[in-house]
């Protein structure tokens, strides 16, 4: 019996700013393994205060997960109340992390700042 695999890919969604200038997501890509951690790395846009966090199930419209003004929770009202969680730490990329990866967390996640 072969494995299953949670796949979780990860692309950067850019910004808008001068040009040059983009979001950093890291990892590019990530593949799990059901029942592992996933977690994801977002910087802004230098001078950007607001980060938002999306997910994208294939075939799907976006939905919205989280958003933050600086380190404090702006908007949670997408994000699911178990095993997900979000931070913004000063002087860090922000970060999504999901705790025992399941199938149904195989998606496109997307993160992008904004000045206001």
């Amino acid at each position: 019996m072969s494995p299953i695999f949670t796949c979780i890919t990860i692309l950067c969604l850019l910004a808008a700013g001068s040009p040059g200038e983009e979001v950093t997501q890291t990892p590019k890509h990530l593949v799990k393994g059901e029942g592992q951690e996933a977690k994801l790395y977002c910087a802004p846009i230098k001078g950007h205060s607001y980060v938002f966090w999306y997910q994208q199930v294939l075939k799907k419209e976006f939905k919205f997960l989280i958003s933050f003004q600086n380190e404090n929770v702006f908007d949670k009202t997408g994000m699911p109340k178990e095993r997900f969680s979000a931070k913004c730490l000063p002087n860090s990329p922000c970060s999504l992390e999901i705790q025992a990866t399941k199938l149904e967390d195989s998606a496109v996640y997307f993160c992008a700042s904004s000045q206001s």
